[in-house]
């Protein structure tokens, strides 16, 4: 049985009573989520503490995700009246890309200061997310400069910091967040395969074996031609088929350490772009609940 997956340490719990207590010092906040894992990188807390205030999706690594499935996220957040926008922090996205969204949401509340004789003043916007997100790189690119530390594992912003971007958008920085609880433990799978939750707290082989039944199902043409398998292997159970990669990787028995593997591959994108979130399957949900 795979052991329940909890991660939320103190700075965590810290980061968001300061998220409570600055919401209302910005006019919009940015929730930046995973474009693989579009349902499974939101935080709920999030949606709690921002309540009515305006409120944008930023998508990242879409080159990483499969790109027919983003553009169904992007279409159902739209048909949500959500607004949202993917892209590739690293290359293709900038500054004007995020004012040209989130603009017509301030557009009244500014019109209503300017009528009062308010000085003109940038967009002010709180940005939060999951731990390895992206965040950090997202901001960087916005303000054009290294101003956030950016890293490839989860908890590398611990403080929270103001920054400009040009004279149309300050940004408040915050650490990456998860919730106290994780409800649905396939949440935190997939949260701890593509790199939210520190590797340390989960066993490599239950995230390695989740990882291996959602690409059977989804992508079994890259998983057999990564690993060479045959339709034979491919017809053993989860189990039998990580113990058939760990021998072909050159691993003999440590299946530890095969799994390890593996997880880096699919976070690599070695086996090719994924998305582990559908649409349909928050659509469910939200019927579920209503």
């Amino acid at each position: 049985m795979a052991v329940t997956i909890q991660w939320f340490p103190g700075h965590m719990a810290k980061a968001i009573r300061q998220f409570e207590e600055n919401i209302r010092l910005v006019d919009v906040v940015f929730e930046i989520i995973d474009a693989r894992i579009p349902a499974s990188s939101q935080n709920p807390e999030v949606a709690r503490i921002t309540g009515d205030k305006p409120h944008l999706f930023i998508l990242t690594k879409k080159d990483l995700a499969d790109p027919r499935l983003t553009q169904s996220w992007l279409n159902y957040f739209k048909q949500h009246q959500q607004p949202a926008i993917a892209i590739d922090a690293k290359s293709n996205f900038n500054l004007g890309d995020i004012l040209s969204v989130i603009s017509p949401l301030l557009k009244d509340k500014l019109a209503r200061e300017e009528q009062k004789g308010m000085k003109k003043r940038p967009i002010r916007a709180i940005s939060v997310g999951v731990p390895n997100v992206g965040k950090s790189t997202v901001l960087n690119r916005l303000v054009n400069r290294r101003a956030a530390q950016v890293g490839n594992r989860p908890g590398v912003t611990k403080g929270q910091q103001w920054l400009k971007a040009g004279k149309s958008l300050e940004l408040l920085d915050t650490p990456g967040i998860l919730w106290p609880k994780f409800e649905n433990q396939l949440i935190a799978d997939k949260l701890a395969l593509t790199g939210a939750i520190k590797d340390s707290v989960f066993a490599s082989d239950d995230i390695a074996l989740f990882g291996l039944n959602r690409f059977r199902a989804d992508h079994v043409e890259a998983l057999r031609d990564r690993y060479h398998l045959s339709a034979a292997d491919l017809n053993q159970s989860d189990v039998e088929l990580l113990l058939t990669i760990t021998q072909k990787m050159g691993m003999r028995d440590d299946y530890e350490r095969a799994s390890n593997r593996l997880i880096q591959d699919i976070r690599g994108n070695k086996l090719g772009r994924f998305t582990l979130d559908v649409p349909r399957e928050a659509t469910s949900d939200d019927e579920t609940d209503s």
